[in-house]
């Protein structure tokens, strides 16, 4: 007993810094964040005394369903776009002799080495109605001169897509890193095709790093504003956009604090329910092998 608790309390000290750092720069700022949206609007910009609903209320504005709708489409085509193009990567990029993940790896990571303006900016002269892919499409008579490859949902996709997906093939690669190939190899020796073999004991294998991919390029792109900004046009906001003119334009900081908070709870409630009926199914299995 006495050696369990020395190492509960070893336990303790080591999660103790993140555990603070944690609370400090996330779980209290999302708190602060959830109480301004109770609280009135300064007409100087700042943040009224007392408490009020106004707040939920105007949250109700008839223009919000489109642009809520138009986030999560776009956030979840993105996730799906990047874990489609990562996974294949990551296998790749697990199977190569050393020298080439090193290679690889390299050519994954350059993009951060740029500033995220830059490259931003980089894509909206691309895609400029007088941009170099704009003509090229036009002279292989795939668009038309009046074709707009800008300020629309689709470059907007496009844009997330490229920025995302290196945060996609990290965690993906890592996984495949580890995962013992034998196993599909043990597979295609019962008889299973490649695809199967992929499917069934490949991407079951990292699945973990398929949930932390599939986080950390979803839960960016909910809050995206700088892309939809710039290459996306006056209907193609999304609710980060709309955080930013409250909070920079309009100086309503208790109604970006509601945007916010809505958002914050659209990423909790799924992550929550997840980890509910994982506890469930953690729950029940022993149950079921007692029964068994």
């Amino acid at each position: 007993m006495k050696l369990n608790r020395k190492r509960k309390l070893h336990e303790w000290l080591v999660t103790l810094p993140s555990f603070t750092w944690l609370t400090v720069l996330f779980v209290i700022p999302t708190l602060i964040i959830f109480i301004i949206t109770f609280k009135p609007s300064d007409p100087y910009g700042g943040i009224g005394d007392g408490w009020t609903l106004q707040t939920l209320r105007s949250l109700g504005n008839p223009n919000y369903p489109a642009i809520i709708w138009r986030t999560f489409w776009l956030s979840l085509v993105t996730t799906v776009f990047c874990i489609v193009l990562a996974v294949p990567m990551g296998y790749f990029m697990a199977r190569v002799s050393s020298r080439w993940q090193q290679i690889l790896l390299l050519l994954v990571v350059v993009p951060f080495w740029t500033s995220f303006l830059v490259r931003i900016f980089a894509w909206k002269v691309l895609l400029h109605p007088e941009g170099l892919l704009k003509r090229l499409l036009v002279m292989l008579a795939l668009a038309t001169p009046d074709t707009s490859l800008l300020y629309n949902s689709e470059a907007i996709l496009l844009v997330l897509v490229y920025t995302y997906l290196p945060f996609a093939i990290l965690p993906i690669y890592a996984a495949a890193e580890k995962f013992d190939f034998r196993l599909i190899e043990a597979a295609r020796d019962l008889g299973a095709h490649q695809l199967r073999a992929f499917f069934s004991i490949f991407l079951p294998g990292i699945r973990r790093g398929l949930l932390t991919a599939i986080l950390v390029v979803f839960i960016p792109a909910l809050g995206s504003y700088v892309i939809p900004d710039i290459v996306g046009g006056p209907h193609s906001e999304m609710i980060g956009n709309k955080i930013a003119q409250r909070t920079f334009v309009d100086r309503n900081l208790p109604h970006a604090s509601g945007l916010s908070a809505f958002l914050t709870l659209a990423v909790l409630a799924p992550l929550a329910a997840v980890l509910l009926i994982q506890k469930k199914k953690d729950a029940a299995g022993p149950i079921i092998e007692e029964d068994a």
